[in-house]
């Protein structure tokens, strides 16, 4: 895994559906076999997908997992609006036109080798493959902080009274799971609550080995970069925003930057979708 922060040609392709599973909640995860952007995918990284044929606004969905070899991405979504609850109902074998991988992802840096992964709801998909990115590499020692109001769609596993990822658990990558409504064996509150507790009791003298990756709703996001800020360690946001095309030319999903040169608009699909958080929430 290279340091730093990684950018991927964008690819159009015809995806075919290979699996489309629902789960409480009217979540959903798809996987679609798009070979040349499962092997250009990066964690943070986005497809652009048409959900009908008969709908053209396309609708992006981060990537959740890629593997280049058998040359599928997996999506996780939650049904709302008219596109996504048409594309909740493409069958296996159907096929649903993508363009990707878009965006900036998450830079990494060697000096901080201990990475926290927030993930909130729908926003869990980019930290989830960063984290699987980053698993079995002795360099990195990645962590998750996963919240969500509804059952998580993933596997669960038990270790005394508490939840935790089974994939995680199988990567090696330790996992903590929070929920305000009260989800079995898991952290009752927010998810940076014990983000918070993870850092407390970390020895003062390592925080600056720290990153903070974060993807979820505005919410969470403000208090992962507040976070961030509290322990003076180093975070970076994965905006999710409506896009109507998704290469920089309509501007409509542009967001203010507080960057070192001054406040300036920035696209959070081709800038982003993956800033520093004092660009967005500075202190």
């Amino acid at each position: 895994m290279r340091a730093g922060r990684e950018t991927t040609p964008v690819f159009v392709e015809e995806g075919e559906v290979l699996s489309h599973r629902e789960y409480p909640g009217g979540q959903y995860r798809l996987r679609l076999r798009t070979p040349r952007c499962a092997a250009a995918a990066r964690p943070g990284s986005f497809v652009h997908l048409r959900c009908d044929s008969e709908l053209l606004q396309r609708r992006p969905l981060s990537i959740m997992l890629a593997d280049a070899d058998e040359g599928w991405i997996e999506l996780l979504y939650k049904t709302g609006g008219q596109g996504l609850t048409l594309l909740s109902a493409a069958e296996p074998g159907s096929v649903l036109h993508s363009m990707g991988p878009i965006g900036h992802g998450f830079s990494l840096s060697e000096a901080r080798p201990i990475v926290l992964l927030l993930g909130g709801g729908v926003g869990i998909p980019p930290v989830l493959f960063q984290a699987r990115r980053l698993a079995g590499n002795g360099n990195w020692s990645p962590r998750l902080f996963l919240g969500s109001e509804l059952p998580f769609p993933f596997a669960l596993e038990k270790h005394g009274k508490e939840n935790r990822l089974r994939c995680a658990e199988q990567w090696g990558v330790p996992s903590h799971l929070a929920s305000n409504a009260g989800l079995e064996g898991c952290h009752r509150g927010n998810l940076t609550e014990t983000a918070h507790e993870w850092l407390d009791a970390l020895p003062r003298e390592r925080l600056p080995e720290v990153a903070v990756y974060a993807c979820g709703p505005t919410p969470m996001l403000k208090a992962a970069a507040q976070l961030a800020a509290d322990f003076g360690v180093h975070a970076e946001l994965c905006l999710e925003e409506y896009m109507a095309c998704a290469v920089g030319g309509c501007a409509g999903c542009t967001v203010e930057a507080h960057t070192p040169d001054g406040l300036a608009m920035k696209r959070v699909c081709v800038d982003g979708p993956v800033f520093p958080a004092t660009w967005i929430y500075p202190s």
